[in-house]
């Protein structure tokens, strides 16, 4: 049975806007961790996701008689977003960056220059470096980065069209441990902002939603799930039902109570 995919009605017309290129979804997944490529196809249907990001480095191209995981991506259904995963140098990211518009990947990048193997935390000034590179070779650069409203804000200045910063370490399941970062990158952003790492179940997808980000990219908190197609399907609504949180604007919160009911009646 085919899994319906139609958004909320409410956000039919709320598209994510990513260049010349639209999209009814806002959750954008990956491609590691599956116990099985069949595992992944189906959480991704189930996701409602239409990008999926794939890390470069992690695919056999060499082998053509035997299958890689793009082979079980239909790519007339899902854009899919290159990425510069396990990369530790400008150098190599831009390296890996040229290999996949050479092998015939889209403009879309995302741009991840790590700085150290234990925390997988961004380096910061690599991916600047990269990032100014990058952009001049018309990609278009998705940076991956900390969440530090000065980095953001210069690379949003340098011309990224999109920030990326982490609600906590890459796998940790966290969640957004700084809140007033990200809200303060929130509100001085004039791109997109994609919250990207650390999502460890459907509240914290929900609560990246409610607060203004764009959209979310996760893998693990699907991947590693002990029923993956379940949380694959909670992240999906998750990212709706904060969205329309968002749009709906929440009450003030007050210290004290306020009637639910009219003291007096009509």
């Amino acid at each position: 049975m085919a899994i319906e995919t139609i958004a909320h009605p409410e956000l039919q017309d709320d598209v994510l806007t990513l260049g010349n290129r639209t999209f009814n979804s806002r959750l954008i997944i990956g491609t590691g961790k599956y116990d099985s490529f069949d595992i992944m196809q189906k959480c991704h249907e189930a996701s409602g996701a239409e990008i999926v990001t794939v890390a470069l480095r992690r695919i056999n191209f060499d082998n053509k008689n035997e299958k890689n995981l793009l082979d079980y991506i239909n790519i007339k259904k899902y854009t899919l977003l290159p990425n510069t995963a396990g990369c530790y140098t400008a150098e190599d990211a831009i390296r890996v960056a040229r290999l996949s518009r050479e092998l015939g990947f889209s403009e879309l990048l995302k741009l991840e220059v790590l700085g150290d193997e234990k925390t997988l935390m961004p380096d910061p000034i690599a991916t600047l470096e990269a990032a100014k590179i990058l952009i001049k070779e018309n990609f278009f650069v998705m940076p991956y980065i900390s969440d530090d409203p000065i980095m953001c804000k210069k690379l949003q200045e340098i011309g990224c069209p999109v920030i990326m910063p982490i609600g906590s370490p890459i796998g940790s399941g966290q969640g957004i441990l700084n809140r007033t970062n990200l809200q303060i990158i929130l509100e001085q952003a004039k791109v997109p902002v994609i919250v990207d790492a650390g999502v460890g179940t459907a509240s914290d997808a929900a609560i990246a939603m409610e607060m203004g980000a764009d959209a979310v990219l996760l893998n693990t908190a699907v991947a590693c799930a002990k029923d993956p197609l379940k949380m694959a399907f909670a992240m999906r609504y998750a990212l709706e039902a904060g969205r329309l949180a968002y749009l709906a604007g929440r009450i003030p919160k007050k210290l004290y109570a306020t009637a639910s009911s009219p003291i007096k009646d009509f």
